[in-house]
């Protein structure tokens, strides 16, 4: 029954979705063009806000924990477990505050109205899986970005997205190079639960009646401890959080 009333559900939910697309991809621009980073970031801002409300339709709901634990004012390194998009407008929305960047897989950075042209111009990197020199390369540059800048960067440890929640082994060097590149950053594990049931039964239809949580633990400063030990202390405040 659940799977059935999803059907008609999701069809308004992906109108809602392309629509805020399209219009936030002419919106970004001219304000990318004509204004520069501080307004294309409301922009993306309010672009994360709509994606989040138009989830609402399937009966979607958020929970944020702990939220005071961002530091501000100073480079941040999110490493959460990776189970759907919606991680993504998720993270984007709720902790717009340290503006958040994201490591993404190059794919995504054509085609695809709003989101490639937020990830080419709002300070974001593309890495090519299949080139390691260029994905170790621009994940350095996105460390001296953060340190100067003192923002915030997005990783997913685990590389792909777990379709069943059950979290994968987090890989080393990409939280190793932002570490070394970015030395005082504060390390952000954050727990990601139920995101993967919104496509339980793949892209159509969605899931419904989720309620989405994202647990932000303890920060950790980069400079404080060896890496091996940051590494062990965020994989399992991040794991052992997952339901």
């Amino acid at each position: 029954m659940q799977k059935l009333v999803a059907y008609p559900l999701s069809i308004i939910y992906y109108l809602l979705f392309g629509s805020t697309l399209v219009v936030f991809h002419v919106i970004q621009w001219l304000c990318f063009n004509l204004f520069g980073y501080k307004a294309h970031k409301i922009s993306v801002d309010v672009l994360c806000f709509f994606l989040v409300a138009n989830t609402y339709v399937l009966g979607t709901r958020y929970k944020i924990r702990n939220l005071n634990k961002l530091p501000e004012g100073v480079p941040l390194i999110i490493a959460a477990n990776h189970q759907s998009l919606y991680d993504i407008t998720t993270i984007g929305w709720f902790m717009r505050k340290v503006h958040p960047k994201f490591i993404s897989k190059v794919e995504l950075g054509k085609g695809i109205p709003s989101i490639s042209y937020n990830l080419n111009h709002g300070g974001s990197v593309l890495i090519d899986r299949k080139d390691p020199k260029q994905s170790l390369s621009a994940i350095k540059e996105m460390a001296q970005y953060i340190e100067a800048h003192k923002r915030s960067v997005v990783i997913f440890p685990e590389g792909t997205r777990s379709k069943t929640g059950k979290p994968k082994p987090f890989a080393e060097n990409g939280l190793k190079i932002l570490c070394k590149y970015a030395p005082s950053a504060y390390m952000i594990p954050v727990t990601i639960n139920n995101s993967w049931k919104m496509t339980k039964w793949g892209s159509f239809p969605l899931g419904i009646g989720n309620t989405l949580e994202f647990i932000i633990h303890d920060p950790i400063p980069v400079n404080s401890m060896p890496f091996s030990e940051i590494f062990e202390k965020t994989e399992q405040a991040v794991i052992q959080a997952i339901n």
